[in-house]
């Protein structure tokens, strides 16, 4: 269809994205209160992060910074005169769909990950693990407490847990275009990967639950660390140990059911109730998800799902591209940049980035074989990516006597920290094994 105008043609459908525009910030003003606003807050976000995203993959970094740079620019209008979404940063109905989208996340990484890869991993990779979880502890610690002196040890604590996490997805994807991914470093990178997902979630679930303890009232000693970290170890071996006898048994009863879907759901299920027994003893729900995730992983869902049926991981895959994104997005929002106008935070920022380098830098040292190239592994373990971003999330959620843990300032520097990791990663791996190797 075509209109005349004074005699110009022109074409309509030119014209519906740019009134589409104009008319979104009415739109918006009309319906920011009740379920009206969570939807339209949807019809915003999810197109925005999707298309950061694809941006962002398009330039060679992962879809999770884009989703993430989707969230800060939306959630930072303000500053060009616009306030109308301001209200999507305490939206309760949006940060519950962004809870299940990291719920989801981890699930999703479980899924992916192996029990048996993980008792079976070399003690190189080992080693890579526990120097790449302790070390940015100690150094995100250390910053912490030299650059926030006025801040509490659980603030310190929480920093030193967000450097300790890993995100290798873009190591992989690195290493895979470079047509290394069948070396050896990139085994060791990736088998390191599985272990300090464990061990990072092992140190966010003693600190949360530190934190909570100190809410409650109860003191901060060397006893209820303890007493943390063995609830953690009992959590994750009760639920594996009871998951993996039980799992494939309640997937070959509601296979005979031979009702379609029915075990899908009985997957999510499973994964909510362990997300569920987790928060209640204290611990970070995605503990439960991740640990959810590992036990079905092993569960042959070929073997029980009726012809035609698509895999666990195939059929997720829809929910998790709808809510993981949320999430991200979400995060950025939070996210003001008006603290980097800030020295003291770029201090921060730079500070922790630099530790955060280091701590991972050193994980080449703890190789134990000779001949590989020590730095590309310790590169490979650099970025923090989702990981970061989860653990920083989480830190906004988390207060002791009414004041928060993670404030807007520090928020901000580990959300720095995570970007710059992530960014400077892939050109360190690439003149990483540009080099000759190390003897």
């Amino acid at each position: 269809m075509k209109l005349v105008v004074k005699g110009i043609e022109r074409r309509p459908e030119k014209y519906l994205l740019p009134l589409a525009l104009a008319a979104a910030p009415m739109l918006i003003g009309a319906a920011e209160s009740g379920s009206a606003g969570v939807l339209l807050a949807l019809a915003v976000l999810l197109p925005a992060a999707k298309l950061a995203g694809w941006l962002a993959e398009r330039v060679g970094q992962p879809a999770v910074l884009g989703e993430l740079l989707a969230g800060i620019a939306i959630g930072n209008l303000g500053l060009f005169g616009y306030d109308g979404l301001e209200y999507l940063k305490k939206d309760s109905a949006l940060e519950t769909l962004a809870t299940l989208g990291v719920i989801l996340l981890l699930f999703e990484v479980g899924l992916e990950s192996s029990l048996a890869d993980l008792i079976k991993v070399g003690v190189s990779s080992l080693f890579v693990a526990i120097v790449g979880v302790a070390l940015p502890f100690v150094l995100g610690w250390a910053v912490s407490a030299w650059l926030l002196p006025e801040h509490s040890r659980y603030v310190h604590a929480f920093i030193g847990a967000a450097l300790s996490a890993t995100s290798v997805g873009i190591t992989a994807r690195v290493l895979r275009d470079m047509g290394r991914i069948k070396s050896r470093e990139a085994s060791i990178i990736l088998g390191a990967a599985v272990i300090d997902d464990v061990l990072g979630l092992v140190i966010l679930a003693v600190v949360t639950g530190m934190i909570a303890g100190a809410g409650a009232g109860e003191p901060f000693t060397a006893g209820s660390i303890a007493w943390l970290v063995a609830k953690v170890t009992v959590f994750l071996a009760a639920s594996l140990t009871l998951g993996l006898f039980f799992a494939p048994r309640l997937m070959a009863h509601a296979a005979r059911a031979k009702i379609k879907g029915l075990m899908f759901v009985l997957s999510l299920s499973f994964c909510f109730v362990l997300a569920y027994i987790a928060a209640l003893i204290g611990l970070a729900a995605i503990v439960g998800a991740f640990a959810a995730g590992l036990v079905l992983q092993g569960v042959p869902w070929g073997e029980h799902a009726a012809e035609g049926e698509r895999s666990m991981e195939d059929l997720l895959h829809p929910v998790s591209a709808f809510l993981v994104p949320l999430f991200f997005a979400h995060t950025g929002l939070q996210m003001n940049v008006t603290w980097l106008a800030r020295p003291d935070v770029l201090v921060l920022s730079l500070a922790l980035t630099a530790a955060a380098i280091a701590g991972k830098q050193a994980c080449g040292l703890a190789v134990v074989e000779r001949g590989l190239n020590r730095i590309a592994i310790g590169v490979g373990m650099i970025p923090r990516g989702e990981v970061g971003l989860i653990f920083a999330g989480i830190g906004l959620t988390l207060s002791v006597g009414g004041e928060r843990i993670v404030d807007d300032a520090t928020f901000a520097a580990v959300v720095v920290m995570v970007m710059l990791t992530t960014l400077v990663s892939p050109p360190l791996l690439q003149w990483s094994f540009g080099r000759k190797k190390e003897n």
